[in-house]
């Protein structure tokens, strides 16, 4: 498929290794060094931290009901065990494609940190201050990295499209 040449209505092409993908193959080309904000990386690496912390206690939450530890229904947790298993896959996702500079995933993360800040704070004020500390001072850090405008630039990009801004 061949693409009409650059004029007034096109913005102009990427240039090399801009980080997006190769309209002409489908395949994508490795940004340059300094084309992705260090917030990013952060926040992605706090999500993908978070994803990795649900994905261990669904194994522990697994491992505790395949060695029969009493619970008040079972199906209710298999259910609880899917629960665990979707939501870590969906911060796994939410974390790749937010590395890569997609516009969706800045709501995901989101909606993650404000979960894990409705956790975190009674877990703080309720005895178990380190834990709600490290739930709270992550989740707070990539909530004002989420609004940093070299984020919102840089993550402004539509699936198969060149950013937005």
């Amino acid at each position: 498929m061949s693409r009409p040449p650059a004029g007034p209505s096109d913005p102009s092409p990427e240039p090399e290794g801009s980080g997006l993908p190769d309209r002409d193959s489908g395949s994508e080309r490795p940004a340059p060094a300094g084309a992705r904000p260090r917030a990013v990386a952060v926040i992605s690496a706090i999500v993908a931290a978070e994803a990795t912390a649900l994905l261990a206690a669904a194994a522990w939450y697994g491992f505790q009901l395949v060695v029969g530890a009493p619970v008040l229904s079972f199906w209710g947790a298999v259910f609880t065990l899917a629960l665990l298993l979707a939501f870590a896959s969906w911060l796994s996702a939410v974390a790749l494609f937010l590395y890569r500079g997609f516009r969706w995933p800045r709501a995901g993360a989101l909606v993650a940190q404000l979960f894990v800040l409705t956790i975190g704070f009674p877990t703080l004020t309720g005895g178990y201050p380190l834990a709600g500390a490290a739930m709270l001072i992550p989740a707070a850090a990539a909530i004002v990295l989420l609004f940093d405008k070299r984020v919102i630039r840089f993550a402004s990009r539509a699936a198969g499209m060149p950013p937005a801004l």
